[in-house]
């Protein structure tokens, strides 16, 4: 366990400096007026983990640290909306499109709740 969690933190730790940098990047380079730099984070970081899904479900032999490395750990702290946007295109293969939109209803409206309450609970 101790060596899987080292890839994961390592990619973990490139990930949350990617984000930095490339957000930086973002607002110095576009404009504020739209949150780019979490847009681009989102969509890159979906298509490499989409890229790393395809390769397993094709049976690439995808060696673990590998698949820690740039999926759990890189991904997981570059942005979580990766891991969200495999997780509804799975639940639309494998079960259906309404489970597939319930999931980003909920995980859209759930998720700008908890910020609106955990923002109202701090500010009051």
């Amino acid at each position: 366990m101790g060596e899987r969690l080292l890839w994961v933190a390592l990619g973990g730790a490139i990930g949350a400096c990617g984000r930095f940098l490339v957000s930086s990047w973002a607002v110095r380079r576009l404009s504020e007026e739209l949150p780019y730099g979490t847009l681009i984070v989102n969509v890159t970081g979906s298509l490499i983990l989409g890229l790393i899904a395809g390769l397993i479900s094709r049976g690439t032999d995808l060696p673990d640290p590998v698949r820690l490395l740039i999926a759990v750990g890189f991904c997981g702290a570059f942005t979580t909306f990766s891991t969200f946007a495999v997780d509804t295109i799975d639940l639309l293969e494998r079960t259906s499109l309404s489970s597939a939109l319930w999931n980003v209803a909920l995980n859209n409206v759930l998720s700008l709740v908890a910020v609106y309450v955990g923002l109202r609970l701090t500010v009051s």
